[in-house]
Order: structure tokens, then C-alpha cells, then sequence
């Protein structure tokens, strides 16, 4: 004569247990997944602005220690082109701007996983990077005739960025970073002390975005990348009448300087 295995059913109390026990158990481990997933776009961030570093440098290895124009206008037979360091538009469809051609895949879109649209500037699609532009990328004003009847575009009215026989110290030195400001992302970073735009609403609209788990990540002058984790507010900031910036255009504190003064923009 056999045994017969009797199954019991689980009563109310130990499924709400049961389910109890899930539920604190996911609630637990959702945090490290985002942390997990969060740090993964970090990195990816990382290597996509490593490789418009390696291209930058690589194009002023070829014309002479010339970085690439952050922006130019040039007057075309058809209109106005405007040519930035990602993209070139205007008379004409959206095209891979200098540093897009000196990448392996000049049409594919190479942006920070955690870009979020808007951009700052023009209608270009979004990168989440951007450029240092007070002291590297030479930055051209628009078409216009000088006093001598000439007429100038293009680098003929371009602000030059410092020139590299003259740059010291690389690697304390921004080339890259996450773009941010109170509206979205920017592609034209500036440096704080606002002595080459002297337009303090355009410098303060240039800054980084903190947006990875508080840390904005940057590629150096001399090509190695790194996390910043200490936002600075801008040495204008020190005065009550320059506060308003960190709300408008700066959207402090998720968005900040990489020092307080050019230390880190400044290649000299």
C-alpha cells in the first residue's frame, strides 16, 4: 500500500507575502539596473565624443595646427551657407559639417545617448556636444562688406580660435563636452569670463550639462576624455547683479561650467 503525496495551496497570507517579498526585491534592484543602464550611456558617450576629438585632431594635423571653425557663413551664388563643426545646411539639403568628413561615417549621427532635443542653435540635428568655441574652433560672423568695399565671408570674417603653436597645456584643456543649457543642449561651448564674446546671455547659454549621474563628460585637447563632477557657476556669478544667469540661460545646477574661471577652456 502507497504513500499519496498530499499538495497544499498557498494560503492568502503567504501570497501576500509572497508578493510582498517581490515587490521589495524589484524595488531594490530597479535602482542598480538604471544606475547600471545609466553608466552604460555614460561610456558609450564617451567613446562617440573621443571620436570627434581624434577627428579634430587629425584635421589640424593636416592644415597645419588649424582646429576646425566652430561656425562659418559662407555667401554662396545661392545664398547663405552655414558651415558649423557638425553639420553644414543652407542652399542646399543637410550635410556633414568639417569634422562629420574626417570620421570613418560621415553621415551617421553620432550623439550622446542621453541628448535631448532642442538644440540651442539653428535646426541641425541633435548631438548633445559641443565645441569650444571661445579658444579653439574659429567662429565667423555673417557675410558682410568690410570698410574697404570688400566684400567678406567665410574664414575672411572669422574670429580665430588661440593658434596651436601657442597651446600649452592640452591636457587641461576642453575640446568637447555634454552641451547644456536652460532649453535644451548647445554645440558651441564658451568659456566663462566672457573676455572673447563679451556677451555675458551667449556664454552663459554655452556651458556643460551634468547629465551623467551628476557628471558632464569632456574630451581634452590632447585626445583622452574624462568626467567632471563639480559644476562651477561661472565667476560672473560671484556678483548679485550676475544671479540671474544661473536660472536664464544657464539652468543651474544641472548645468554649469567646467571652472569658475578659462582654466579649463584656455589653451594657453
Amino acid at each position: 500500500m502507497g504513500f499519496r503525496m498530499s499538495r497544499r495551496a498557498f494560503t492568502l497570507v503567504e501570497s501576500l507575502v509572497t508578493i510582498a517579498t517581490l515587490a521589495l526585491l524589484a524595488s531594490l534592484l530597479l535602482p542598480v539596473v538604471g544606475s547600471v543602464r545609466e553608466r552604460g550611456r555614460g561610456v558609450e558617450c564617451t567613446v562617440r565624443m573621443r571620436q570627434y576629438a581624434v577627428a579634430a585632431i587629425a584635421y589640424s594635423g593636416i592644415y597645419r595646427g588649424t582646429f576646425p571653425a566652430a561656425i562659418l557663413h559662407e555667401q554662396t551664388a545661392s545664398g547663405v551657407r552655414t558651415v558649423a563643426w557638425d553639420y553644414a545646411h543652407g542652399a542646399g539639403a543637410l550635410q556633414p559639417g568639417p569634422l562629420s568628413l574626417f570620421t570613418d561615417s560621415p553621415f551617421a549621427m553620432r550623439q550622446c545617448p542621453c541628448c535631448r532635443p532642442p538644440t540651442a542653435t539653428e535646426d541641425a540635428p541633435c548631438t548633445g556636444f559641443n565645441y569650444n568655441t571661445s579658444f579653439i574652433g574659429a567662429e565667423g560672423a555673417y557675410p558682410s562688406v568690410g570698410a574697404d568695399g570688400v566684400f567678406r565671408s567665410g574664414w575672411g570674417s572669422a574670429r580665430l580660435g588661440v593658434p596651436s603653436s601657442a597651446h600649452v597645456r592640452p591636457s587641461q584643456t576642453a575640446l568637447f563636452g555634454d552641451g547644456g543649457w536652460s532649453g535644451g543642449t548647445n554645440k558651441f561651448m564658451r568659456a566663462p569670463e566672457a573676455l572673447v564674446e563679451m556677451d555675458l546671455g551667449v556664454v552663459y547659454a554655452g556651458a556643460q550639462a551634468f547629465r551623467h549621474q551628476s557628471c558632464t563628460n569632456v574630451a581634452w585637447l590632447d585626445g583622452h576624455t574624462s568626467a567632471v563632477c563639480s559644476p562651477c557657476e561661472g565667476e560672473h556669478m560671484l556678483t548679485a547683479s550676475g544671479a540671474p544667469l544661473l536660472v536664464q540661460p544657464l539652468g543651474w545646477p544641472r548645468n554649469g561650467f567646467l571652472s569658475q574661471n578659462n582654466a579649463a577652456y584656455d589653451p594657453r
